[in-house]
């Protein structure tokens, strides 16, 4: 049964715009009110371009097919531009939120994404194919996909280091 739902999720991956779209984690949740629970969902959806373009969103309504929805609608107005080299990252960065911590190094053409199950949807869909990356601390996917979003938005590509420093890209990658 996981093969089925892994094939169909592989055929939604890619819609007619052109996004790749993944759902990292659904929440069942409850409210309590007097006369009883009423039943909820959440959903955390992840949307890239295969480009180094990625947005996150969050979603939540009483029926799943609709809090995803919403979720993928969030995640395309959020959608920020990472700078990427060659299928992978410019260099060594930490990503912080919360309690999660996020390491993410670049890798040699051929590693692949080794990387954890919500920051393998956040570089599946933003089209890194290698990376090395580690979590520390919280696993929590709503804290996981954050840090690894506010890491990939602290990249600077060798240009911009070397507009900082006042120097040449040369001097920087010599």
């Amino acid at each position: 049964m996981a093969k089925q739902q892994t094939k169909r999720a592989q055929a939604s991956d890619e819609r007619d715009d052109g996004l790749r779209e993944k759902m990292v984690a659904i929440n069942r949740v409850t409210k309590v009110v007097k006369g009883g629970r009423i039943l909820g969902f959440a959903a955390l959806t992840v949307v890239g371009d295969g480009d180094g373009a990625i947005g996150m969103g969050k979603g939540k309504s009483r029926e799943v097919p609709v809090a995803v929805q919403k979720a993928m609608d969030e995640a395309r107005r959020k959608m920020r531009k990472v700078s990427l080299k060659n299928g992978t990252l410019q260099h060594t960065v930490i990503g912080k939120h919360g309690a999660s911590s996020v390491l993410m190094q670049p890798a040699p053409a051929g590693t692949g994404i080794i990387a954890g199950g919500p920051m393998r949807a956040v570089f599946e869909v933003m089209g890194v194919t290698d990376v090395i990356c580690k979590c520390i601390g919280s696993a929590n996917p709503y804290n996981v996909v954050r840090a690894t979003i506010n890491g990939l938005m602290a990249i600077n590509t060798p240009a911009e280091i070397a507009a900082k420093r006042g120097k040449s890209v040369e001097e920087i990658l010599g």
